[in-house]
């Protein structure tokens, strides 16, 4: 009896005798998981047609551009789980299937899906999985292993460690010495990472914050205070070749998520010497990960008290990251659909990208934040990502970029008025530079007690205003009755970040810019002047390229 024939199930699958590629998705979106994923899928599919090869999508967000039914030959809307993977593979028989552009869901079906096509007694078809093979990026991800490579490479990471009870977890932390970077392992948009300062905030984490098993360890690695974080987008194909698409410094300090932080391309402040270690790392890891396609890598670069600057890995990902369609319209090389036919075998001198480009622009990318559209969220960056999407500006200069990137961001830069600064005891002797860039600027400052007295004991002039706890009228009347123009307010510290929420949310509530990093704020203050002294211009992107 044919069971199919006896259920009345139809298959409208047609067989052709066309090479055929196969590309999975991200699945589902959720806040801090970025969209950006599935410009890669589109762009993959679109080079793989150019290439002669019929396209199959396998994703299932309506909400996505992947799921267009004209992005590919044949679209499967089913779940990203392995059976439905598998059902497809066996009825389409690709000869290649990519899992290195959908983020992290794809990334967790990889071996799986190796183990399965490598099975003699499962696997019915030819196909394989293309581009940089799942063993690579197992490797990358899995940190005991990650680190060995390291210590064969002789790359240098910050100190860390694996813990599995709290008392592990308490010993490490102490190795280490606070505040330590503390996170579940194998987690997608640094969720429920988080900064802690003392034992009782670590004590915190792990009984509270994370289900400690042995199969789900915590990561604890050094919080490099003050170090500028830079990300890496590079291509390596199957000579070996690697060429790096684009070397961008994060404007937030290392420790708030890459994809909150605003980034510039090409850098603003990085010296010769922390750029040469970052791309000679970049080839050694590239070609020991025996990438074909993209590769992510995240450094931090942390200055001594002699200006000298010492280069940290973070983390490497052999796949293609949110950062890729940023790169790639600053520099007009498109890395999506360069990474697919690196994948497919061709190589970087037959495609001829030799070398890395440097947009012909200052580009700055920020991210667009939703904390407005959740009453009560508290505005302040961390290690867990939050952003739903980003925006990009470019021009001449980074004051204007970044001035018109926070444009494009819902977060407009005033040009005059009065700036709030509150900040944490670490903060205020780097404050004072800012706070007279402000006055010069033509602003007036106002500041709760503590960072009064250490502004004024500089020489600035500054009006105290109070807290909402020591009277009225405070600094929350201040902003809800239109007088505050900008917030700065870094906190530091679990209790600190809570003491201050109320004053960020109101900034929220009444449209009031507010930067809760530092270096936010002396971005802040490159483009308040540049707003000051020139006009925006608008130039579009075909037009820079051309």
């Amino acid at each position: 009896m044919n069971v199919i024939e006896d259920l009345n199930i139809q298959n409208e699958i047609e067989r052709v005798y066309q090479k055929k590629l196969m590309i999975l998705g991200g699945g589902p979106n959720r806040i801090g998981q970025g969209i950006e994923f599935d410009y890669c899928c589109c762009h993959a599919s679109f080079e793989a047609q150019k290439d002669g090869y019929l396209t199959i999508m396998m994703n299932s967000n309506p909400e996505t551009v992947s799921t267009d039914y004209d992005t590919s030959d044949r679209l499967y809307f089913e779940p990203l789980t392995l059976e439905d993977v598998l059902n497809v593979v066996e009825e389409e028989q690709p000869d290649g299937i990519i899992v290195q552009f959908g983020g992290q869901t794809p990334l967790k079906l990889s071996m799986p899906l190796l183990h399965w096509l490598e099975n003699p007694s499962t696997s019915i078809s030819n196909t394989a999985i293309l581009g940089t093979s799942p063993r690579s990026i197992d490797q990358a991800e899995d940190r005991e292993l990650f680190e060995r490579i390291l210590t064969k490479l002789d790359i240098r990471q910050p100190k860390n460690g694996i813990a599995r009870t709290k008392e592990e977890a308490y010993a490490i932390a102490e190795r280490i010495k606070y505040p330590v970077v503390v996170r579940p392992s194998y987690v997608l948009g640094g969720r429920a990472m988080e900064v802690v300062f003392d034992q009782a905030e670590l004590n915190r984490y792990m009984s509270e914050a994370v289900k400690v098993e042995p199969n789900h360890p915590v990561l604890i690695d050094q919080y490099l205070e003050n170090a500028i974080e830079v990300d890496v987008d590079a291509l390596c194909d199957s000579e070996g070749t690697v060429v790096i698409g684009g070397l961008m410094e994060h404007i937030e300090p290392a420790g708030i998520h890459s994809g909150d932080s605003a980034c510039c391309l090409p850098t603003v402040s990085l010296g010769s010497e922390a750029l040469n270690t970052i791309r000679n790392w970049t080839k050694k890891l590239a070609l020991e990960l025996k990438v074909r396609g993209l590769i992510n890598l995240q450094f931090a670069v942390q200055k001594d008290f002699s200006g000298v600057e010492k280069v940290f890995i973070i983390e490497a990902n052999p796949r293609a990251s949110r950062t890729v369609p940023f790169v790639s319209k600053a520099t007009g090389v498109p890395l999506a659909r360069i990474a697919t036919s690196l994948a497919t075998g061709k190589t970087l001198n037959q495609i001829g990208l030799f070398k890395e480009p440097i947009p012909p622009m200052q580009t700055v990318k920020e991210a667009v934040l939703p904390f407005r559209r959740f009453p009560g969220v508290d505005s302040v960056l961390g290690p867990e990502m939050r952003s739903t999407g980003e925006v990009m500006g470019s021009a001449p200069g980074f004051g204007m970029a970044y001035a018109k990137s926070e444009l494009a961001a819902g977060e407009a830069l005033p040009t005059s008025g009065i700036v709030f600064l509150s900040t944490h005891d670490r903060d205020k002797p780097a404050l004072t530079s800012v706070g007279k860039k402000l006055i010069d600027l033509g602003f007036d400052l106002v500041a709760t007690s503590g960072t009064a007295r250490s502004l004024s004991e500089a020489g600035l002039k500054v009006e105290r205003v109070l807290k909402v706890h020591e009277g009225r009228p405070n600094i929350e009347d201040l902003i809800r009755s239109g007088q505050i123009q900008l917030v700065i307010n870094t906190p530091i510290g679990r209790q600190a970040t809570h003491d201050d929420k109320y004053l960020r949310r109101a900034a929220l509530d009444y449209s009031v810019p507010i930067l809760t990093t530092l270096a936010g704020a002396r971005a802040a203050v490159e483009g308040i002047s540049s707003l000051q002294s020139q006009s925006i211009t608008i130039a579009a992107l075909q037009d820079i390229h051309s």
